[in-house]
This record gives structure tokens, sequence and C-alpha cells, in this order.
């Protein structure tokens, strides 16, 4: 059977589904933020470095001097992985100082306002550029000047890895413990599921009454429908309990008296042909009621298998009984017959109806169809296991047979009037007691069945 997944699994897997989700969407914002904070970092290292270059540009004697600060380098220098590109361009557009390679697309004139930054390539590699702009106003030289300063983006790259794996490192343990205290809500929330499942389970199974557990609003309603379940099952049981013991009165008065007006029918007074009829007669009212009485004995087994607690019985006891009602007063007189019982009382823990039911019918089962001349009922107990051993002198039932005797209407006695119902009252039965059914063969002639059981132990449940 495919098995299907619980809630408590089912919640555990969605929270965890949506916590990755979240969690996947503030990686990468925390990396957009740390690119961003990376780049505002180094860019204001870069734009100062700008401004300090284009302060020290002086106008000598009708002409554009730069005097390039060690300072603006040694800024720029605490990225140490990173290199360093300048380009210094007069008001005619021609490089004063510095790499003359060093092109961009932007129009110079834009810097005027304020420094422009942008994203470039340079000799084959990822660079930040500043590009800022300095009027120059002096009765010999005027006009604007500009400095394009360049850096490489190890570093910024770098810090924006650093911060943004401290993020995802805040991010998962913020993850693991808001799963963890899902999971613990959700195991504390379900906890109300667990009660009505332990409630129902510790029933007794002839307990139809409302269930009366205290559960969320949102199990109300499946409260009401189980509630409302066995209240209907109630009704079916009581009706179908009134029918079977109806049944049971209304077919075995009629058979009872059909039995005795044919056993009041004078044989004297009929010929040969009406005695055989009449034969024939008794034989299947015979057959009929000792029918009825296995199926009305079969219904009662199953019955008190669901309703009736087991409890400490003296196997020897329930033997003894079951082999008294199951001898008749009219058995063949030179039939020996004998019951043994065990020196010390066995203890079984089961229901003593239903035993002596089960005993009952194997002792009757044996002596229609096995008994030429002995039959013997035997108690025995050892290794922690009881035993009822029923034995007789007749052929048997054949080896190939023995696993299929023991279902309904199954016999190996086809035409002598069996039903096939006495080993299987007694399988049910043995099989409500963790017991078995099984078969002996003793030469030619004798065979043993065996109700076999597990001894109960005191103080063992």
């Amino acid at each position: 059977m495919r098995r299907e997944p619980s809630l408590f699994s089912r919640l555990v897997v969605r929270v965890a589904l949506v916590l990755c989700g979240g969690a996947t969407l503030l990686a990468v914002a925390a990396w957009y933020y740390a690119r961003a904070a990376a780049d505002d970092a180094y860019d204001r290292l870069l734009l100062g470095a700008a401004i300090q270059i284009t302060a020290n540009m002086t106008v000598d004697n009708g002409s554009l001097a730069v005097a390039l600060p060690t300072s603006a380098f040694e800024l720029l220098g605490l990225a140490a992985r990173d290199r360093i590109f300048y380009r210094v361009i007069g008001p005619d557009m021609k490089t004063l100082t510095g790499y003359e390679d060093l092109q961009t697309d932007l129009d110079l004139t834009s810097a005027r306002a304020a420094p422009v930054f942008l994203s470039a390539r340079y000799r084959d590699v990822p660079v930040r550029v500043v590009v800022a702009a300095r009027a120059l106003s002096d009765p010999s030289f005027s006009g604007w000047s500009y400095v394009v300063l360049a850096q490489t983006t190890e570093a910024r790259r770098a810090l924006a890895g650093e911060l943004t794996s401290r993020a995802m490192i805040l991010v998962g343990i913020m993850s693991l413990l808001a799963l963890a205290g899902t999971v613990l809500a959700i195991r504390y929330s379900l906890l109300p599921v667990s009660a009505l499942g332990a409630a129902l389970r510790a029933r007794d199974p002839q307990d139809l009454t409302p269930v009366n557990v205290d559960v969320p609003r949102e199990l109300r309603p499946f409260m009401a429908s189980i509630n409302h379940f066995m209240g209907r099952l109630d009704e079916r049981v009581t009706l179908l309990q009134r029918f079977i013991a109806d049944a049971a009165h209304q077919i075995r008065t009629p058979l009872t008296a059909l039995s005795a007006q044919v056993d009041m029918l004078e044989e004297d007074e009929m010929d040969e042909v009406g005695k055989r009829h009449l034969g024939r007669v008794r034989k299947r009212v015979g057959q009929l009621a000792r029918l009825t009485n296995q199926l009305l004995s079969h219904a009662m087994v199953i019955h008190r298998s669901d309703s009736v607690r087991f409890k400490p019985v003296d196997l020897t006891d329930v033997a003894r009984k079951a082999f008294r009602a199951a001898i008749p007063i009219t058995v063949d007189p030179d039939i020996v017959i004998s019951f043994e019982a065990a020196p010390q009382p066995i203890v079984v823990l089961g229901d003593a109806v239903s035993l002596r039911e089960a005993i009952a019918n194997i002792i009757d089962n044996s002596l229609r169809h096995g008994t030429v001349s002995h039959l013997a009922v035997r108690v025995l107990g050892s290794d922690g296991r009881a035993r009822v051993e029923v034995e007789d002198d007749g052929p048997g039932i054949p080896r190939s047979e023995w696993s299929s005797v023991t279902a309904r209407f199954v016999t190996s006695k086809t035409g002598e009037g069996s039903m096939g119902l006495g080993f299987a009252i007694a399988a049910e039965v043995a099989s409500a007691h963790q017991g078995t059914i099984g078969f002996q063969e003793k030469g030619e002639r004798g065979f043993t069945v065996v109700l076999d059981l597990p001894e109960h132990v005191e103080g063992a449940r």
C-alpha cells in the first residue's frame, strides 16, 4: 500500500519550502544591497581622490599645471588589490598627464554640474570610473578641465561577497530557528488530533456513546461527523443484535418442535418406503438443527471476540465443561471416552464462553466423523504454551487438506452430514486468543486435533 504522508510532515515541508523561498529572496536582496554598499563606499574614495586632483590644478604664466597629490593615491591605496588609472584633460581637450588611452563614451561636459560615475572596461578588466570637472578662471587662461579616474573592482567585489556571506549566515540561522520554532508550534497545535486518536483507540469496542474530547474549533465538524456515525452504528448494532436474538429463538423453537413431532411418529404403522422417508426426514432435521446451532455459535463467537474483554481463565475447567456439553447421553457405550486434566491449573487469558464453544466443536467433530472406538481429551501445559488435545482412532484428515479445513463451509467429509463450521469456529477463537489449530497423525489409525494457546503469566499484560 502507498503510504500517505502525515499532516505534520506536510505542514513542515510546506513551511520549509516557504522559508527556503524567503531565504532565497533575502539572499538575492542581500547580494544587491552588498554590491550597492560596496560601490557606495569605494565610490566615495574614488570621488575624494578626483576632487583632490582637481583642487591641485593651477594656472602658471598662462598654462595649466597639475600637481598630483600623494594623499589622493594613498586614499585609493586602501584597496590593496586594485589598480588606479587616471587622466587629466585640459580646456583644449588634450591630455595633460596620465593614461591617454583612458577613454569613456561619456560626454565630459555632463560632469560640469556634478561628478559622474560609470562602469566600464579598460585594458580588458572591469573598472569603476569617475569624471570630475573644474572651471578655471584666470585673466590669461580660462575654461573647463576634467579628471578621469578609474579603479579596478576587485576590492569592492570582495567586500560585496563578504557582506553577502555574512548576511547569508544570518539568514540561514534565522531560517533554521524559524523552522525549529514552526516544527514545535505545529507539533503543539496537532496535539488535539493525537488526543482525539488516543481517546478513540482507548474506547471499549461496545462503547458507541458520543466522543467527548476538547478539540479546537477546526476539528468540531470532524467530531460531529464521528459522533453522528457512531450514533447510526449504535442503532444498526442494536437492530442486528435484536434480529439475531429473534432469529435464534424463532428458528430453534420450530426446529425443536419439528424434531419432537418426527420422533412421535409411529414407525410400526409405516411400510418400508415410509420408514425410509421418515429416516431421511429425521436425518435432515438433525442436520438442520446442528447447522443452525453452529451458525448461531459462529455468530456468537465473532460477536464476543470484538466485545468481550479477556480475563484469566482455567483452561482445564473450560475444557471439562466443553467435554460434558459435547458428549451426548446417547453416545455409543462401546466407545471409550476419557478426559485427562493437567496436574496443575493451566491459566490462559481469554473468553471462557468462546473457548468452550471452540473445544466443544472440536470434540463434536471428532466424535461424529473420526471416533471409532476411542476418544481422549487432554489438557497439557509446557514451555509457556497451553494445549487441548482431542485424539480419536479414526482415519483423520488427509495432510493435503490440513490448511483448508479451518475455512468456513470446507469439509473433508462430503456426504456425511458435515457442515464445515466446527473447525472454522475453533480456528477463529484460536486466532482471537493468539493461538493456533494444529493436527497430528498417529500411524494408520489415530488422529489428534490440537488447540494451542499462550499460557497466561501472573502480572503479564
